[in-house]
């Protein structure tokens, strides 16, 4: 690639994650191109579908996730591997919204999706019937469930504050819900996040 190429690739692909964490997804690829300081046939030129660039932009963190479901895999507790990954998933969609909101959107058809989604499908899929067949996982619990954990974990992380907290605590709640033959006395909650309704009077058992 030429230098001058290779230059406005970068440009695009730094214009694009800023947009991309002010704007959302959604912002026009004619927008990011203004941002980049390219004309709009150079930015189709590099990615021609708005997936194909968030593929890009977030590249590495899909192999970070990927890596994650890869120690999940290594470990030789099924619970705990399964318990990590939620817990880490989790833990990073409160610093890195975009990338989970691209993840939970898949992009079916963009080659960038279609080289990571199937490893960490596959590989989740593969923790679970472990942790099924340990008995540490109820027998109801299905793969596409994971979506469900994460759409309910986007929905508590809007305020930056509050969002670790909570997001803790909303984990840790799912994680005993999904738990079958414990073993051991429940682990702790973490503290309550300071979320609005934790100012309502409290019942006399809350």
């Amino acid at each position: 690639m030429r230098s001058d190429a290779a230059s406005n690739r970068r440009r695009v692909l730094d214009a694009a994650r800023a947009l991309f964490v002010s704007r959302g997804l959604d912002v026009p690829m004619a927008t990011i191109a203004r941002h980049a300081g390219v004309g709009v046939a150079t930015l189709y030129r590099r990615f021609p579908t708005r997936e194909a660039l968030v593929a890009e932009v977030f590249s590495d963190e899909f192999t970070a996730c990927a890596a994650i479901v890869d120690d999940a895999l290594a470990d030789d507790d099924a619970w705990r591997a399964f318990r990590r990954i939620i817990e880490t998933v989790c833990a990073s969609q409160t610093q890195d919204r975009e990338f989970n909101d691209a993840l939970l959107s898949s992009f079916p058809g963009s080659a960038g999706f279609e080289r990571g989604l199937p490893r960490i499908e596959e590989g989740f899929a593969e923790v679970v019937r472990r942790a099924k067949a340990e008995g540490r996982l109820r027998e109801d619990f299905d793969v596409s469930d994971l979506s469900l954990v994460f759409l309910a974990n986007r929905g508590v992380i809007g305020d930056a504050t509050t969002a670790p907290a909570a997001s803790r605590r909303l984990v840790a709640h799912l994680l005993r819900s999904f738990e079958a033959g414990r073993a051991e006395p429940a682990r702790p909650l973490p503290p309550p996040a300071p979320l609005g309704l934790g100012r309502l009077p409290r019942t006399a058992g809350g």
